[in-house]
């Protein structure tokens, strides 16, 4: 990497490891930033996203044209909340990268779900800054209350999908937080081994050893399925959670977050509360989590309402002018992950959401992923770059 990247990774790097323990608002009300105030974490925050502004606006070039054509420079943008954000289609269409991509150690892509032909890339000349943005925020928001627990995990780990930033969490959070009966139960000639996955539950309820499910949100659909068929049902040892991600629409069907929990509890015994989803994007380098386990533990108060690492502020924008709503209303979620430092720290996604006291709400995806403010930026950023791609 350039000595300039360099610098921007430890620059990223020490502010993680600074702010590692803040993030969301239940903390203890004894619980004090690294500096005393709340304002330290904004300025910190501040002056490190312009930084990263002025980093991508000199080495990101796709990114600098559409700065440009929204008359956006680091002359003219003065705090993070002035950053323009990238539509999130923009890494389907263009390469996104401040370093050398055939330098990096590894591409992040979508699943290619809505357009095999199209998939997003996300370039990652290092993991490290990535590997630094997952690991405190899960057991911050995941595993409050202990340092390792048993993971079973039903998606593919990294060494079956290499491109899949989940499939690097998943084994991420095995390394560092699984004991060592964790396991994966996804093998690539059938899929999901449910046979060994009931037989590995049936022997934690008799050990009375927690366990962590760990999936994509409809890999637990066909779980519950293959159960349901089989009259198989759980009381899963206390403490015992599900962690899912994803959305929950498939081939066959869709069904709603309550639908799955209400179907958790029937067949695993483990109640709303002990359930938690994690909302990530290939596009951005940081995940969000529900506050759900959190706060039980800390108030005996469950919130569900989703909050993240210290390093990544959303903001909420009206889906027509993308201009910012206020608290309570609805609107298009734009994301500023410190963490996304190779592409742009700031994305428009397609994702509708709400932000509360606690954190945020999501409700979907734009009507279409066409509301007229987003499609205006998408139109916005090709003509800008409509000489990149020849």
């Amino acid at each position: 990497m350039r000595p300039e990247s360099r610098a921007i990774v430890a620059e990223i790097l020490q502010f993680m490891d600074r702010f590692a323990d803040v993030g969301d608002r239940t903390s203890h009300a004894d619980e004090r930033l690294p500096s005393g105030t709340p304002a330290d974490l904004e300025l910190a925050f501040n002056e490190l996203a312009l930084k990263l502004f002025r980093y991508h606006f000199q080495s990101n070039p796709p990114y600098r044209k559409y700065c440009q054509a929204r008359r956006k420079t680091p002359l003219t943008v003065r705090e993070w909340q002035d950053i323009p954000p990238l539509p999130i289609q923009a890494f389907k269409e263009l390469t996104l990268s401040c370093e050398p991509v055939d330098e990096a150690e590894a591409v992040f892509m979508t699943s290619g779900t809505t357009n095999a032909d199209k998939r997003g890339k996300n370039f990652h000349p290092t993991l490290e800054v990535w590997d630094a943005s997952m690991v405190p925020p899960f057991k911050r928001f995941v595993l409050p209350d202990r340092e390792r627990m048993m993971i079973y995990v039903l998606s593919p780990g990294k060494d079956l999908n290499s491109n899949s930033s989940l499939s690097r969490y998943l084994s991420m959070a095995v390394e560092h937080f699984g004991t060592k009966d964790s396991r994966f139960f996804f093998k690539p000639e059938t899929g999901l081994d449910m046979e060994e996955l009931v037989q590995s539950l049936r022997t934690s309820e008799l050990r009375g050893e927690p366990v962590l499910l760990m999936g994509a949100s409809f890999s637990y659909v066909h779980l519950i399925d293959y159960c349901d068929e089989r009259g198989i049902r759980f009381s899963l040892p206390a403490g015992s959670r599900v962690f899912d991600t994803g959305g929950l629409k498939g081939r066959s069907r869709e069904i709603t977050t309550s639908e799955l929990y209400e179907a958790v509890h029937r067949v695993f015994a483990v109640n709303r509360n002990h359930c938690l989803n994690m909302y990530g994007m290939t596009e951005l380098s940081s995940q969000m989590y529900d506050l759900t386990i959190r706060s039980c533990m800390l108030s005996g108060r469950a919130i569900h309402d989703k909050a993240g690492p210290a390093w990544v502020r959303t903001r909420v924008l009206d889906p027509d002018t993308l201009e910012p709503v206020r608290q309570g209303e609805t609107g298009v979620l734009a994301h500023y992950d410190l963490a996304n430092w190779n592409s742009a720290v700031a994305i428009l996604t397609e994702d509708i959401g709400v932000q509360t006291e606690a954190g945020l709400v999501l409700q979907g995806r734009a009507e279409g992923s066409e509301a007229r403010g987003c499609s205006l930026a998408i139109d916005q950023l090709m003509r800008a770059n409509r000489y990149e791609k020849e």
